[in-house]
């Protein structure tokens, strides 16, 4: 089993900043890779970031590329989501995830958080 614990989230005007944080505890040999995906009302889960074990890999969605940083301690095992110039197509309810072998848009990662709400104002 493994429990991921999000926080960060809240509400930040356009153009500004949050950083999320997942904690992961249990098995960490089911936490190899660990990621975010966010859900948006009235849409489908997207995939927002994904990091490896030893941080050396990292991959974004595009439409986060440039402004989205995430970054690992693997001797907390937590991840983290520094979120700069957000826009309000940012908001949304963000998961952390973690999977053993991958994550990836179109992947089912085998744990999830409960997720942290982020809200962007106008």
């Amino acid at each position: 089993q493994v429990q991921l614990v999000e926080s960060g989230g809240g509400l930040v005007q356009a153009g500004g900043s949050l950083r999320l944080s997942c904690s992961a505890s249990g098995r960490t040999d089911s936490t190899n890779y660990m990621g975010w995906f966010r859900q948006a009302p009235g849409k489908e889960r997207e995939f927002v970031a994904v990091i490896s074990w030893s941080g050396s890999r990292t991959d974004y969605a595009d439409s986060v590329k440039g402004r989205f940083t995430i970054s690992r301690d693997v001797s907390k095992n937590t991840v983290y989501l520094q979120m700069n110039s957000l826009r309000p197509e940012d908001a949304a309810v963000y998961y952390c995830a973690a999977d053993p072998v991958r994550i990836s848009a179109r992947g089912r990662p085998d744990y999830w958080g409960r997720g942290t709400q982020v809200t962007v104002s106008s």
